[in-house]
C-alpha cells in the first residue's frame, strides 16, 4: 500500500532581495535547506514531505518553495535562470540569518544549489543532488530528448482539456516514480491542487521565457569545493546513472550513490532508505 504524505506544517513568508519566499521550518540542529524540483504543482512539501520529519529529528530543516512554485512569489525571471535563483536563495539565507547550510535537493533545486556552491562557496557546507541536469551532455545520457522531456510533459499536462488528477498521476507514473502503484493519492491531490494556482498556470501558458535563460554550468562544477553526493535512482526517466557519474568526476569532491527500485523522486519513493544514505553523508565532518 502507498504511504500517504502527512499534512504539511504551517509555513512562513519572508522577503529576500525584493521577492517573497514561502518556507517551512522544522526541527533543531544543523541548518539544512531543501530545494524541490520543477514539475507541475511541485512544492517543498510535495517533494520532501515523506522524508523531512526523519531529518528533523536532529537537524533544522528549512523546506523552501522555490520562486515560481508553491506559495512563493511567481515573479518573471530575466537573464540567466540559475544565477537568478542562486542569488535570491543566498538573500533568503541572509534574511534567515543562516551563514552556512547543508543542501538537500531534487531536480531543479539541485541545479540551483550547485550554482550556489560554485558562486557563493562560503554559504554551502555540503550538498546532496538528485535528478538534476546542470549540463546538457554526457556519456550515454541525457537520454534522447530528455532535455525537453520535462517541458513536453508540462505542455501536455496544461494543454488539451487542462490539468486533471488523472493527468497528474500519469505524469508522475511515467517520469517520477519507479512503481506507479506506490504513488500516494494525497501527493497526487496536493500536486494537482497546486498546479491550478492561477499565477502558476499563467506562467505555464506564456510563450516567452518567464523562467529565465537556460544556463550550462560546466565551468561552475569545476569550481565547487563543497562535498557533493549525487544520489540517483537507477530507473530515472530523465537521466541514466552514467550522467551523475560524469558529474561526480567533474566536481572536485563528488561521489555517487545509485538506488535501485527508484526513479526521479527517490526521496518520496524510498524515504527511509534515502534518509539513511543522505544523513550518513551529511553527518560526516566534511573538513
Amino acid at each position: 500500500m502507498p504511504t500517504e504524505t502527512p499534512p504539511a506544517p504551517a509555513g512562513t513568508f519572508i522577503k529576500a532581495d525584493g521577492v517573497t519566499y514561502h518556507y517551512m521550518d522544522m526541527g533543531q540542529g544543523a541548518p539544512t535547506i531543501f530545494l524541490h524540483g520543477g514539475g507541475p504543482g511541485c512544492t517543498a512539501w510535495s517533494d520532501f514531505g515523506p522524508v523531512a520529519p526523519l531529518f528533523a529529528r536532529n537537524r533544522r530543516c528549512l523546506l523552501v518553495d522555490i520562486l515560481q512554485y508553491g506559495r512563493s512569489e511567481k515573479c518573471v525571471i530575466e537573464g540567466p535562470m540559475w544565477d537568478f535563483h542562486a542569488a535570491r536563495t543566498v538573500a533568503l539565507m541572509d534574511a534567515l540569518a543562516i551563514e552556512r547550510a547543508d543542501f538537500v535537493c531534487n531536480s531543479w533545486g539541485g541545479t540551483i544549489a550547485l550554482n550556489i556552491a560554485a558562486k557563493y562557496p562560503e554559504r554551502v557546507r555540503s550538498l546532496v543532488v538528485t535528478g538534476s541536469m546542470p549540463v546538457f551532455y554526457g556519456p550515454l545520457a541525457p537520454l534522447p530528448e530528455s532535455g525537453r522531456r520535462g517541458r513536453n510533459a508540462r505542455d501536455a499536462y496544461y494543454g488539451g482539456d487542462g490539468p486533471s488528477p488523472e493527468k497528474m498521476r500519469d505524469l508522475m507514473a511515467r517520469l517520477e516514480w519507479y512503481d506507479p502503484a506506490a504513488i500516494p493519492a494525497s501527493t497526487v491531490e496536493m500536486r494537482y491542487e497546486q498546479s491550478l494556482d492561477p499565477e502558476e498556470m499563467e506562467l505555464a501558458a506564456r510563450s516567452d521565457s518567464p523562467r529565465g535563460d537556460w544556463q550550462d554550468l560546466t565551468e561552475e562544477l569545476g569550481r565547487i569545493q563543497a562535498p557533493v553526493l549525487f544520489c540517483w535512482g537507477m530507473q530515472d526517466a530523465f537521466l541514466t546513472p552514467d550522467y551523475p557519474l560524469m558529474l561526480a568526476r567533474m566536481v572536485p569532491r563528488g561521489q555517487l550513490y545509485v538506488m535501485d527500485r527508484a526513479a526521479h523522486h527517490l526521496q518520496e519513493e524510498r524515504p527511509h532508505d534515502y534518509h539513511a544514505v543522505v544523513s550518513g553523508f551529511l553527518d560526516q565532518e566534511h573538513g
